[in-house]
């Protein structure tokens, strides 16, 4: 370790900077076999989090983000595993689930919510003290609720930032800490008392601020497979101070590489160093095409998807349809280790119908028959997820790809192999 730890062990190009990323998210090549409940969990713990969206046009996205990784897996799989206490819910680099054996490291944060911003209202709490209360105790008396449970009394609408006075307070319970997500239906929050849904916890056994902010920089190094400093505090929200991961190399926490064209080194983590040897020997072959979620790790960090995948993302669902580029919600396309275009796709699943309402390629994607046919076989397999056996195409740039698109997917189905 010390012989690795005095310089740049690792010399990479940009292509064996990708492929070692997508292998430590197991992006690299289609899966083998069928995905079965336990890989839903390994899927989480090897990206650290599943961020959670409501946003349902396809398939909600922590479902879409593991369909990315498992191919047809069952999607109750998640929700067992929440209501099991494999998993549970909190604010990590948004909202998003994660493994239980993980708690800990979010503890601080329960304990100092207001340090969360827009997530918690110190004030609404003050103000509202002995309905929090009243509320508390009555789960207490008579078990989980839903916000769903309390009937609306000011008034107002509802939409999406006007909560009821109780969905408020029990999201603000939950972000203190007070309150967990016991279980999920219908993909509602069913909150319950922290003490029943994680019974074994107790803040004795809470690590140090310091030894939580070391281990989230492993954590997401680990993740990423290969890291910026500048990328590390965003994949958990980290707050300053931040740890210097030059002094993690230097304790032997973890390794430091190079990529062909950048100033800054890269950090790896020991876990990864075979996996690093062999991009740079070129022995990581990216072979896999599918769809991505906008919130799916490889991309959501749009700084860091620019810089290595030289893909420019946005998602454009909260922006005006008239100045809306690409679409509402669109879907990344990711192809043998390059992010190539994205799709805006809705899912009519009473009607069986999968609709691409567009599809653009990157300006320096190649219409190759490979590229249509690997893109072809990915929207199949999504489509065919989603319950959808019938697939169309609206609108393509450029036509010529949405020409041969369009005749690949009237084609019989190749059985090519699942994601």
């Amino acid at each position: 370790m010390s012989e690795i730890n005095r310089g740049n062990a690792f010399e990479l190009s940009i292509g064996a900077a990708r492929a070692l990323h997508l292998a430590a998210q197991d992006m690299l090549a289609p899966r083998r076999r069928r995905a079965a409940k336990a890989d839903v969990l390994a899927a989480i713990r090897r990206m650290g989090m599943l961020q959670i969206d409501t946003i349902s046009v396809v398939a909600r996205s922590p479902y879409l983000v593991l369909w990315s990784r498992l191919g047809d897996y069952q999607p109750a799989w998640l929700d067992e595993l929440l209501a099991e206490g494999a998993l549970f819910e909190y604010w990590a680099h948004e909202a998003c689930f994660l493994p239980i054996e993980d708690y800990g490291l979010y503890r601080h944060r329960m304990l100092d919510p207001e340090a969360l911003g827009w997530k918690y209202s110190a004030n609404w709490m003050r103000e509202r003290a002995a309905e929090a209360a009243a509320l508390l105790e009555r789960v207490r008396r008579q078990g989980p609720v839903r916000a769903a449970d309390f009937a609306r009394s000011d008034g107002k609408a509802g939409g999406w930032w006007e909560w009821k006075p109780e969905k408020r307070t029990l999201e603000a319970l939950f972000t203190a800490g007070q309150l967990m997500i016991a279980r999920r239906h219908n993909f509602q929050r069913i909150y319950d008392l922290a003490e029943r849904v994680h019974p074994v916890w107790h803040d004795s056994q809470m690590p140090s601020i310091e030894e939580v902010r070391r281990r989230f920089v492993l954590h997401t190094v680990r993740a990423l497979g290969l890291a910026r400093a500048a990328w590390i505090p965003d994949y958990h929200r980290s707050r300053r101070p931040h740890p210097d991961p030059d002094a993690l190399v230097e304790q032997g926490l973890l390794l430091r590489g190079r990529v062909a064209g950048w100033d800054e080194p890269v950090y790896i983590h020991p876990d990864h160093a075979t996996l690093a040897r062999q991009a740079m020997a070129g022995a990581l072959a990216p072979r896999l095409t599918t769809l991505l979620s906008p919130f799916d790790p490889i991309v959501w960090d749009r700084r860091r998807a620019l810089e290595l995948f030289g893909f420019d993302y946005r998602l454009e669902c909260y922006t005006p349809a008239a100045q809306r580029r690409y679409g509402y919600f669109t879907l990344p396309i990711l192809h043998r280790g390059g992010l190539v275009g994205r799709v805006d796709a809705k899912a009519h699943r009473k009607e069986g119908l999968f609709e691409l309402r567009s599809i653009h390629l990157e300006p320096g994607a190649r219409t190759s028959a490979r590229l249509v046919a690997d893109v072809a076989g990915a929207l199949r397999r999504c489509a065919q997820w989603h319950g959808c056996p019938r697939i169309s195409l609206v609108f393509s740039e450029p036509q010529a790809f949405g020409t041969a698109l369009r005749a690949a997917l009237a084609a019989p189905a190749d059985g090519v192999a699942r994601p």
